[in-house]
């Protein structure tokens, strides 16, 4: 059982489970083992405001299918007595809190589209910023303590892209770097409690809503690529959820806090594959495209001398003889 399901009677919490990278997270969890609490607004009978068919009981029973226990429980993330709430049932429940994954919000429609500085719709930004954002610090906030208790634990933010900007347009991109900004200061203040948090990111996400875009299927996806031929590079939710897994099971994780990281880096380390057995590997993919795409091309060079200035910065303030030393 071990070698198959390596997290086995690991507990974990997937907020934001009902569609998307959430989803696939909590089967790539439920794959592992794990007992996974799947939570979102989206019941049976009773949609979120997106008003799409997902719900978190369906996700719920995609976790039990793939091997694991899945618990699914309507939470708004947005709304502080929901969030304690779920996590004095943890508590109750299971008696520990091994895996936080927060994903809510990771396609939320107030975000709008890829549009200039000048054309973003600021009209839901309180709403988006506090839906997509600041739910996360609710969440991490509540969950924590359970971690801090047992000296252990993972918390991984979902986002988008591996560098620092992320989203199509700057209110999107403001929530993306966010929940960048979010694991690298979680990471400092939970590192002395054994407790490691992440940011990660998937490539080009073939989710629910992005194959109704395309107007495929999940079998006939590959269609998709007549109108983006990036399409055919695409990965499954699940894809995603098989690398927030493997984190998960490893032991040295710990070493990762505070990173961003991305599916295709973790599945060159790691060796999983997508559910179809391919390995989609985005950033080579990037890698190609990108000097076809000048303007991007010069954006990213400006983005990279930026750290470089950054990271000069810091070790200037650490001075020579501390910088040279190992980080742990």
């Amino acid at each position: 059982m071990a070698s198959h399901t390596p997290l086995h009677g690991r507990v974990a919490v997937v907020a934001g489970a009902t569609r998307g990278a959430g989803r696939g997270i909590a089967r790539g969890l439920g794959e592992a083992g794990a007992i996974v609490y799947c939570t979102g607004r989206s019941v049976r009978g009773s949609p979120s405001v997106y008003r799409r068919p997902e719900t978190i009981e369906e996700t719920a029973e995609m976790v039990a299918a793939a091997g694991g226990t899945g618990i699914h429980v309507r939470v708004d993330h947005a709304v502080d007595a929901d969030v304690r709430a779920l996590f004095e049932r943890v508590e109750r429940e299971q008696g520990r809190l091994d895996v936080l994954v927060n994903s809510v919000a990771g396609e939320d429609p107030m975000f709008g589209g890829w549009t200039s500085l000048w054309d973003t719709n600021t009209e839901h930004a309180d709403a988006v910023i506090r839906q997509a954002l600041v739910s996360h610090i609710i969440t991490a906030r509540h969950a924590a303590p359970l971690m801090v208790a047992k000296r252990r634990g993972l918390i991984v933010e979902v986002t988008e892209g591996d560098l620092l900007f992320g989203g199509g347009n700057v209110l999107s991109d403001v929530v993306k770097t966010g929940l960048k900004a979010l694991a690298v200061r979680m990471s400092e203040e939970l590192r002395p409690h054994k407790v490691t948090a992440v940011a990660v990111t998937p490539g080009y996400l073939r989710s629910e809503s992005m194959l109704q875009r395309f107007g495929v299927t999940e079998e006939t996806w590959r269609d998709g690529g007549k109108k983006d031929p990036n399409f055919l590079e695409s990965e499954t939710p699940l894809f995603l959820g098989r690398a927030v897994a493997a984190l998960a099971g490893d032991r040295k994780v710990a070493a990762r806090s505070g990173q961003l990281l991305s599916s295709w880096e973790l599945a060159r380390e790691y060796g999983f594959t997508d559910a179809d057995g391919v390995r989609p590997d985005w950033g080579r993919h990037w890698q190609k495209i990108l000097p076809s795409l000048p303007g991007m091309a010069k954006g990213h060079a400006r983005h990279a001398e930026w750290l470089d200035r950054l990271s000069a910065r810091a070790r200037g303030y650490l001075g020579s003889r501390a910088a040279a030393q190992p980080v742990c």
